[in-house]
């Protein structure tokens, strides 16, 4: 018979990887506490939320977020052309997670040992924005096989952070 393990029982070991999530104009209080939830649980760095007029602490991000917020180092900027272009500045790839012409599945990309990642995840109802995706090396998507092209903005985090720590951890 197996017996639930807890945080403190996992045994899970505890890393952090060269990866910066950024933020375009993410503003679902429920995504928003989702999002930190993910970005401890796969070890990033930190998160960078750019936009005009987003709240990143709310009572439903709280309820959401299950105190990593307190935990995720994390930056509000309203520009997130500046932010962006600091990071290619400090050496970070920059990929947009967003189906485009010229997206590859995010399984096919290949990550080089020491690269240091920056994510750019997108709005809930439109994504990436295109004077974002004009900055970034490529833009990754996930591949779908429903009748859907698009999913949620968290879930879709996850699966990419998956994917990206997956490959670092063979470094």
């Amino acid at each position: 018979m197996s017996k639930q393990l807890h945080h403190h029982t996992s045994g899970f070991i505890k890393n952090q990887f060269p990866v910066t999530l950024i933020c375009d104009q993410v503003n679902s209080p429920a995504n928003i506490g989702s999002i930190f939830r993910i970005a401890d649980s796969f070890g990033i760095e930190q998160i960078y939320f750019c936009g005009q007029d987003i709240s990143v602490i709310s009572k439903r991000m709280q309820r959401t977020a299950r105190a990593t917020h307190e935990i995720i180092s994390y930056h509000q900027v309203e520009n997130i052309l500046s932010a962006i272009e600091q990071f290619k500045t400090d050496g970070y790839t920059l990929l947009a997670l967003e189906i485009t012409d010229n997206s590859i599945p995010i399984s096919d990309y290949k990550i080089e040992a020491n690269e240091k990642i920056a994510l750019i995840i997108g709005e809930e109802n439109f994504g990436v924005s295109d004077q974002v995706l004009t900055k970034v090396k490529q833009s990754v998507h996930i591949n779908m096989y429903g009748n859907n092209s698009s999913m949620n903005v968290a879930t879709a985090t996850a699966i990419a952070l998956y994917e990206i720590t997956q490959k670092l951890s063979y470094y």
